[in-house]
């Protein structure tokens, strides 16, 4: 198997940058990788492989021409991205019907600052019906696996992304997140991903697209196969963009100049509602004890806001945005033309998948009960300052992804509000680590968030690094393998 598959971007770019490599030979490795598995995953869902390896070309003889110190930081590095960002001649149909033909003209703020930095995309990834559940499905490109286990979900709604990164056949890809929509992903399929703090990366090019208030609630970031690359990437896409009013100047920190020494880490084991895994608990606490072996203090600690999660995340997510913005997106003017789309997916007959659906007839609810929606509203405000209060004056929280490991197809459907965990952070405003730590004995991969203060996603990465160097981070899919010999 060819070891560029293993590799971090910035290593990627390193050996093509002093002549280790080509860009070519890097290009052509992933894009090998992407045909031997993509057909089991269906994750990439629309390839372009001639054109990255035209550009990749391009970059070989820049590399050639030009002082390689002055090359760009991803110079000739592959990289895929979740289908809902404008990629310059791509479809961004976002799971919908009715964008079928949406072939965008010119590149999404992240993608192309991704794109000026050197990478090359090698192709867009799957997400759910107007990315709006956790488990990657629609009508358009159908279902994506998992490539630990394909009879289990990949996450949402940058599961394409994920899945497609924990085959080892990207380096990194571009998502987003609204409710752990990398975070998740990351989780299910053993990879890293960050969520920024609030208003710290644009989403200008993405559709769907929060506005207004609820704009700070959608993160765009990385999801990558090696957490050195988690930094350098969002230093890359972060930053205004004049578009996104949402987005603001932030200054990023070093995460080297983080001491864990002097680091206070709340170890919260769960939201006191819905019950973790055991095979989750034990290797959060396994991390709880490295960090307190690494010098840091850590604190057990719980808080009592969490078991209103659902309810303060689809308050503040609905209540600052227009009403029933969903279902208006999914087409439908009443409600009775939802009832009508279910009948006909009963008989096979609907352009829709059943959570789209469902959700589009749940949208309302943040404005149907104004009272409810203003007393979560204030809860999650003051669960924020509870949880920044007792972070002080630097610190992290240890909190679970999802209740279990990756469940098998059409499971979330009925256990539809899990996906909690990950959502009650977005809303909150606060950046959050996606820590992959090995595989169970069933060989699904484990993990935990790293939750940090505003604007100190430097901290929240600087563990991530500590917790792989610790615990390895991702593990290469070993069924895969038979693949290559």
């Amino acid at each position: 198997m060819n070891p560029y598959v293993h590799y971090s971007a910035m290593e990627l770019a390193r050996m093509i940058r002093v002549g280790e490599v080509t860009s070519r030979d890097v290009v052509e490795a992933h894009i090998a990788h992407i045909q031997k598995v993509n057909p089991i995953l269906n994750a990439v869902v629309k390839e372009r492989f001639e054109a990255a390896r035209s550009e990749a070309k391009a970059a070989d003889r820049q590399r050639q021409e030009s002082d390689p110190a002055g090359l760009p930081p991803l110079h000739g590095v592959p990289c895929t991205i979740k289908e809902s960002f404008q990629l310059r001649g791509m479809p961004q149909t976002s799971g919908h019907h009715t964008r079928r033909e949406c072939y965008p003209e010119e590149d999404a703020i992240t993608v192309k600052r991704l794109r000026q930095a050197g990478a090359i995309p090698l192709g867009v990834t799957n997400v759910p019906e107007l990315c709006m559940w956790m488990e990657t499905h629609n009508q358009i490109y159908g279902r994506t696996n998992n490539p630990y286990d394909p009879t289990r979900i990949v996450g949402g709604s940058s599961g394409g992304e994920g899945a497609i990164v924990g085959a080892g056949a990207s380096p990194f890809g571009l998502g987003s997140d609204v409710g752990g929509s990398i975070r998740g992903p990351a989780f299910f399929n053993g990879v890293w991903g960050h969520k920024g703090t609030g208003g710290l990366v644009p989403s200008s090019g993405q559709y769907p697209r929060a506005e207004g208030r609820a704009g700070r609630f959608l993160s765009t970031g990385p999801l990558c196969r090696r957490a050195e690359d988690l930094m350098p990437l969002l230093r890359i896409m972060a930053g205004p963009d004049g578009e996104d009013e949402s987005c603001e100047p932030m200054e990023l920190g070093d995460p080297a100049a983080v001491d864990l020494r002097g680091l206070r880490v709340l170890d919260v084991r769960g939201d006191g509602w819905l019950k973790v895994h055991p095979d989750l608990l034990e290797a959060q606490a396994r991390v709880a004890r490295h960090l307190g072996e690494r010098g840091a203090t850590v604190i057990p600690a719980s808080f009592e806001k969490l078991r209103q999660s659902v309810q303060i995340w689809s308050s503040m997510l609905g209540g600052f945005q227009e009403p029933a913005l969903f279902r208006k997106l999914m087409g439908f003017s009443r409600k009775r033309d939802i009832l009508r789309e279910l009948a006909m997916l009963g008989i096979r007959r609907s352009p829709h998948t059943l959570p789209a659906l469902l959700l589009s007839l749940l949208d309302e609810l943040s404005h149907a009960f104004p009272k409810a929606t203003q007393k979560a509203i204030q809860a999650g405000l003051s669960l924020r300052e509870e949880l920044l209060s007792a972070m002080q004056p630097m610190g992290v929280m240890l909190y679970p992804t999802y209740v279990r490991p990756a469940p098998r197809h059409r499971v979330p459907l009925t256990l539809p509000i899990h996906w909690s965990y990950t959502a009650i952070i977005n809303v909150l405003e606060l950046p959050a680590t996606q820590v992959p730590l090995g595989l169970n004995q069933a060989g699904l991969p484990l993990g935990l968030q790293v939750v940090g203060m505003p604007r100190q996603d430097h901290v929240t990465i600087a563990v991530a690094l500590e917790l792989e160097r610790a615990f390895g981070g991702w593990v290469f899919p070993e069924w895969q393998r038979r693949l290559f010999a």
